[in-house]
Formats: structure tokens, sequence, C-alpha cells
């Protein structure tokens, strides 16, 4: 989905269309959730500071973040997937892989598919959004990306090696700016480059790493399509306006315990490890964690133990912090008790107060 949350916005409010919309928390602490693609000429991205992205677009109209409506337009285009296949592996409430090899529409190319599913979510959704069709996940999360915003890009079999090679390592999923500069450290560029080297040259500069490069370098990428995808972790933080000491995180952290307890109960699935998570005001980030021997079975609980997690923190009294956070992990799968079943996947989101 293109600049999604933005979207959303820009379709249920008429007045914000065509205008530079940013979705954050004005504040000095607020992260950019989402940026219209009239913010993004002004150099305004996800991630980035409210106060960096006020900056850069003096314009910019802040639209605090609903993630009810987000979550109601992702499931309504999940809808208009399952017209066309039941394989769906949802990545985030604004992007999925779908492997339509056979589709349920019986159409002849997962081009039409895709056509198809972009022209349901303009009409229907009022929305747009950019498709990648490609033999695997590796490349077609490239090519989703390559005409955005509300493109389609195609990578036929024939076509890999020529698309590939030329492109920098950055465009590699999951090769970030740390791995690029190690990259670049050993004269690595471009794709072709790294497909120029040897598994073994790979292996000694990346280690395991290595190998999974050497592949997706010659556009290899075996992983399917995993459809209910089970969330491996639920979490929700918040960032304070001031530092504060660990004393006064209780009415936090009772707050996001409720948070991430009624997201728990959507998944149906019994989350068997609670984990606090704390940054201090130098920045440095701890986290405690238990799992008990029997799953949670309270938002009270939930809390109770997240509040004891907090007494394992021991950097002094003196100490302040600016984000304390709650989350459930190790979920329980469905054959490890009869009383959950299977349910969609949710997407933590940072919350900025």
């Amino acid at each position: 989905m293109d600049a999604f949350y933005a979207s959303v916005e820009q379709r249920d409010d008429p007045s914000l269309r065509g205008r530079p919309v940013v979705v954050a928390w004005k504040g000095k602490r607020s992260v950019v959730c989402a940026a219209s693609y009239e913010a993004r000429k002004f150099g305004v991205r996800s991630a980035m500071p409210a106060i960096t992205a006020e900056r850069l677009c003096p314009e910019a109209i802040f639209v605090p973040p609903d993630f009810v409506r987000y979550k109601e337009a992702s499931r309504a285009a999940r809808e208009i997937f399952q017209l066309h296949t039941d394989l769906i592996e949802p990545l985030s409430l604004d992007e999925a892989y779908l492997d339509v090899t056979e589709n349920k529409t019986g159409l002849p190319t997962a081009t039409r598919v895709a056509k198809a599913i972009r022209q349901q979510i303009r009409e229907e959704l009022h929305l747009t959004a950019s498709a990648g069709v490609a033999p695997n996940k590796f490349l077609a999360k490239i090519a989703s990306d390559w005409r955005k915003p509300d493109g389609l890009f195609v990578i036929q079999p024939h076509e890999v090696q020529a698309f590939l090679l030329p492109l920098p390592v950055g465009s590699i999923p999951g090769v970030g700016k740390v791995t690029e500069s190690r990259m670049k450290a050993v004269g690595i560029a471009t794709v072709g480059d790294l497909y120029r080297l040897a598994l073994s040259d790979l292996e000694r500069h990346f280690g395991s790493y290595g190998a999974r490069l050497y592949q997706l370098a010659r556009g290899i990428d075996r992983n399917p399509v995993v459809a209910n995808r089970v969330s491996k972790s639920i979490s929700a933080e918040d960032t304070f306006p001031i530092d504060i000491p660990l004393a006064e995180t209780e009415e936090p952290i009772r707050r996001l315990a409720d948070k991430v307890w009624r997201a728990s109960r959507e998944n149906v699935r019994g989350a068997k490890t609670v984990v606090l998570k704390l940054k201090t005001k130098e920045f440095h980030s701890l986290t405690r964690s238990v799992t008990p021997s029997a799953p949670p079975s309270s938002c009270e609980e939930v809390t109770m133990i997240a509040l004891a997690l907090r007494e394992r923190v021991e950097l002094g009294p003196q100490q302040l912090f600016r984000l304390v956070g709650v989350g459930l992990s190790n979920f329980q799968l469905d054959t490890e008790s009869p009383l959950f079943e299977n349910g969609e996947d949710l997407v933590s989101a940072e919350l900025l107060v």
C-alpha cells in the first residue's frame, strides 16, 4: 500500500488531499509513522523525528495516528487478496506476499492478478497499492518498490540477472546501512560485485549470512509464502515527554500491559513470556523477561509480572528513563492447547505521548 497511514487520512478527510501530511504526534520525542508523497518531496520519511519533519516541511499537517482505522483498511485489503488466493503472508498492516501460482479467479498470469487486485483496491477502498510480480519473494519485494506510488513492475524469469546485477547492494532487503558500509569496505558496491565473489569469500566476510547473499545475488530465494504466520511478539511502548525516574513508570506500565493484553486476546494464543523494556536518558536499552510456569491468564497478571520485572532493574534512584515498553512473546502454538484457535497477526506499534 502506498504511504498507507497518510493515504487513509487523505481519503477520509478531503481537506488533506494534495497536501503534505505527516502522521505523527507533535513533540520533541515523537517520530513520523508515515508521510504522504507530498511531504516526502521535502525529505520527510517514516521513523524520522517529528521535529526534523517539521523543520524540513514547515507547511506539513500533522495528524495523530489512528491505528484502529488503519487496521480496518488493512483488513479490507486482505479480504480483496483472499478473493484471489489463500496463500497470503502479511508482513505488516500495509504489506503482504501473495502466492498466485494457482489463483481462485482463473486469471492466466500473476501480472493479471496483480492488476485486478490493484484495481479492486482503488475502486473499493479508494486507496492505491503498488505491486511487484516475480518468481520469488525476494525479487517481488524489490519489484514492489520499483514504480511506487501506484505502480506495477514485473520481473520475468529470463530477466532476473539483467535486472539484479546493476543494482546497489543496499537494494537487497535486509542489507542496512551498517552492512552496506562493511560491503563497500571490501569493494562490494553492486549486486554484480556480490555475484562475482565465491561463496567461501562471502562466508569469510559475512559469516552464515554470506551463503544467503550468494543465493540472492543469483536471484535464488526458496522461502515459500507462509499463510497465517504466527506472531513472534506483541509489544507497545511509550516515549515520555520528559525523562522520569523508575518509580514513576507504574502508570504507563499498567496502560501498556492493558494494550498488549487486549491485542493478545485478538491473537487468541497464550503468550508464555512477558517482557519489560526500558531506555535510559542516555539511550541505553535494557530488557527484563520472565517465562512463568503457566501463560498469564489475565491483564492484571501481565501487569503484576511487568511491575515485578521492574524491580530487577538496579540502576539506582537517580537514573532517569525516556521510554518504557511491555511485550508478550513466545506464543503457544495451536497444537499446544485446544483452547486457542488460530487468529490474525497483529502489528505492534510504538505509542508516543
